[in-house]
């Protein structure tokens, strides 16, 4: 099990090294040092705190679409519809809000209420990804991307039709909630640590769901072989609502923390591409939640560090996202390789 480990540990960093290999003859190309580069992304992520802090705020909703999808490929699905679930989530935590904005109720219960109705409303979005795929026999890649673009639509409509602000429908959002509504911040800082405290804990459930578990034992043998595990009496279906369902809560929560801590209000990027980037974060870890938040931490470090590129060097921004997913093919390469030389070893 150790020299396993090891050796994909080795495949990982040689991909790594690949990767960055790929970029710096990209950067080589546009006369920008490869070097001064990544010094000033990694001075644009961990610089000073209040850049760290910009970091966080990208690293909690990643973390906690990863663990969702975590669940998900565990049971042998492609959750691709992860990104409309973040959409949605924010939907709901902001029809709650908007729902109790006269009530005389404490705020800290109105939070709760809205986090818990943002969880609810990417289950839902999920659990219709998973009613197509068992019952209707479309494939979760289909049925979740044609999902996305009806939660990005919804949002449009929600936020220039009944939500808009009044008087004038503008890109900008709704109207922003007012203070109590939002989760406590760090002082001079973008961070909660109710957020941060959020994110961790999903990921650490869903590690101990799939590790000591004996639902997350069933859920990974439907994974491996889905016949096998029912010939074996697993009830497979219901395994893959419920793994649909798990995922789709914590990406909710992951679009109710853009609501209550980041934004105050629906805005029609709410998500931020933070789904695809969690599938991404997915694939990268193997699927091993261990891996989960330095991986998660990394990419987000990446997206906060590239806005330097622009501003220092007069790069595109967008760098990060080719580094991304140079790395993302590179590892799957190495995975490649590994599994042909291991059946030939």
């Amino acid at each position: 099990m150790m020299k396993n480990r090891l050796i994909n540990l080795v495949y990982q960093l040689a991909a790594l090294v690949l990767a960055f290999g790929v970029v710096s003859l990209i950067l080589l190309s546009v006369d920008a040092p490869p070097s001064e580069a990544y010094t000033n992304m990694f001075k644009g992520s961990f610089g000073e705190m209040r850049k760290f802090a910009e970091v966080l705020v990208a690293f909690v909703p990643l973390l906690l679409v990863t663990a969702g999808l975590l669940v998900t490929f565990s049971s042998g699905l492609w959750n691709i519809g992860v990104e409309g679930q973040v959409v949605l989530g924010a939907i709901a935590t902001t029809w709650v809000y908007r729902l109790f904005l006269d009530s005389d109720l404490h705020p800290t219960l109105i939070i709760i209420l809205a986090i818990i109705g943002g969880m609810f409303g990417g289950a839902i979005w999920a659990a219709l990804t998973g009613i197509l795929k068992v019952f209707g026999g479309v494939n979760e890649i289909f049925g979740g991307l044609g999902l996305n673009f009806v939660a990005t639509a919804l949002t449009i409509y929600l936020i220039f039709g009944p939500w808009k602000r009044p008087g004038v429908a503008s890109m900008s959002g709704t109207v922003p909630f007012p203070d109590e509504f939002s989760l406590p911040l760090w002082q001079n800082l973008r961070i909660s640590p109710w957020a941060l405290g959020i994110a961790l804990a999903g990921i650490v459930v869903v590690y101990f769901l799939l590790q000591g578990t004996y639902f997350g034992l069933r859920l990974k043998a439907v994974g491996k072989n889905f016949r096998a595990a029912y010939l074996l009496g697993i009830p497979t279906w219901q395994y893959s609502m419920y793994s649909f369902l798990v995922c789709g809560a914590l990406a909710g929560a992951a679009g109710a923390m853009q609501v209550a801590a980041v934004y105050h209000r629906l805005i029609p990027s709410i998500s931020s591409g933070y789904g695809y980037l969690g599938l991404m974060v997915a694939m990268l870890i193997n699927y091993q939640a261990l891996w989960a938040v330095p991986v998660a931490l990394f990419f987000a470090a990446l997206n906060i560090g590239s806005i330097q590129l622009p501003i220092i060097m007069k790069l595109d921004s967008s760098l990060s996202g080719v580094l991304q997913g140079v790395l993302v093919l590179f590892v799957l390469l190495a995975a490649g390789v590994r599994q042909k030389f291991g059946r030939k070893a």
